[in-house]
């Protein structure tokens, strides 16, 4: 059993804020949410499955995917909303036809930070060339020798960035002006095209 599935057993889920993320909320009102209304959406570490439904009403097919099988139960009883599903899995080795976006909400922050190059290459697999990640990262500086906390683990902007060149290219990105108030200027908005490969990268 993993330790996901033992905290939400427990009951252990201070992130779970019982309402959609607000910087999603943002970029569904924006002129970017084209990239999400309407396409096929997957949520990886999507909890409650706040912001999956948040996706279907906004029109998007939305598939929200945990790796705790108390998660996605507890996601389906939650408001049945239509055009929202729900699956349990590992991100790392799920298999699908390629979505045409993907939300990252505290997933990527969630993970071991050596884990990462394995997050990157899901998000490649599982997103149509041509298609977006979505995302809003909880950015926390490294500090030299640091003592390993748990979640969320450190990250900045430069390291994502870098992590996900080469098969992803920043299309937009700003400090939402949505958050959750523990959040508030700790959060980066970013959308990243996935690169097609066989036509190589649109300016």
């Amino acid at each position: 059993m993993s330790d996901w599935e033992n905290r939400w057993q427990s009951g252990d889920t201070p992130w779970d804020h019982g309402e959609p993320a607000p910087p999603l909320l943002e970029l569904l009102d924006s002129e970017h949410g084209c990239h999400l209304t309407g396409k096929r959406v997957l949520v990886p570490g999507c909890g409650s499955g706040e912001d999956v439904r948040a996706l279907a009403r906004a029109g998007a097919l939305a598939t929200g995917l945990d790796i705790s099988p108390t998660a996605s139960a507890r996601a389906m009883t939650l408001d049945p909303t239509p055009g929202a599903e729900f699956v349990s899995g590992s991100f790392f080795d799920w298999s699908s036809e390629p979505f045409d976006a993907i939300w990252e909400h505290t997933c990527f922050c969630a993970i071991e930070p050596e884990d990462r190059v394995r997050y990157a290459a899901a998000c490649a697999r599982l997103i149509r060339p041509g298609g977006f990640l979505a995302a809003v990262f909880y950015l926390e500086p490294w500090l030299p020798d640091e003592t390993p906390q748990p979640p969320p683990h450190p990250s900045e902007k430069p390291e994502i960035i870098e992590l996900l060149s080469p098969n992803f290219i920043l299309r937009w990105d700003k400090v939402p002006d949505r958050a959750f108030p523990s959040r508030v200027g700790r959060e980066w908005l970013a959308l990243f095209e996935r690169i097609d490969h066989d036509r190589g990268v649109a300016d």
